[in-house]
């Protein structure tokens, strides 16, 4: 398997030129389903096994799990953000240096309660959505670039899966 799909295991993030209703369900189910499939994807691993990375020189699948939790948390208020302000610079964060971080050897199971709570916010935030509210944007101060929300949750959508691909990855090393 080349470096590339192990990297991306679902193909890198392209922005849709377009967006439909349907799209935007599909996206939002993604987001609400993510913290069940993660945590099914995982739960008979022991703490060895959760230290296996995806990839060589990847992360482990208890630091994917863990960056997942800090990564959509962000999000989350990114979209918070975006639906109070007249788009607003967010925070970026850098992902690499919290991964290191002491509570990245943690346990995952307070990673996961995070993410179940929080998707479920997440998830009603967007059922509530109506085209004016999928319009709003917010700015990243590194690219410069407006997002819109639409485009942000596709983005999410496919982050959620790129992770489960990577911990889908590391459980067949750990099963071969």
């Amino acid at each position: 398997m080349t470096d590339d799909l192990l990297k991306y295991p679902v193909g890198t993030f392209t922005a849709p030129a377009s967006y439909t209703p349907e799209d935007l369900r599909k996206w939002t189910k993604t987001i609400k389903e993510f913290p069940g499939k993660l945590r099914h994807a995982i739960v008979n691993l022991n703490e060895k096994q959760l230290d296996t990375p995806y990839r060589t020189g990847g992360w482990t699948i208890r630091q994917v799990v863990h960056h997942c939790a800090d990564s959509h948390m962000n999000s989350l208020l990114r979209f918070k953000w975006a639906l109070t302000e007249d788009n607003p610079t967010i925070k970026p964060y850098e992902e690499a240096d919290w991964a290191l971080l002491p509570d990245y050897r943690m346990p995952v199971e307070s990673s996961l309660k995070i993410l179940e709570g929080l998707h479920l916010h997440w998830g009603a935030l967007l059922d509530s959505f109506g085209e004016d509210e999928w319009r709003r944007t917010f700015t990243h101060p590194a690219t410069g670039k407006t997002m819109q929300l639409k485009t942000a949750l596709a983005l999410y959508a496919w982050h959620s899966k790129h992770h489960l691909g990577h911990v889908t990855q590391a459980l067949k090393l750990i099963n071969h």
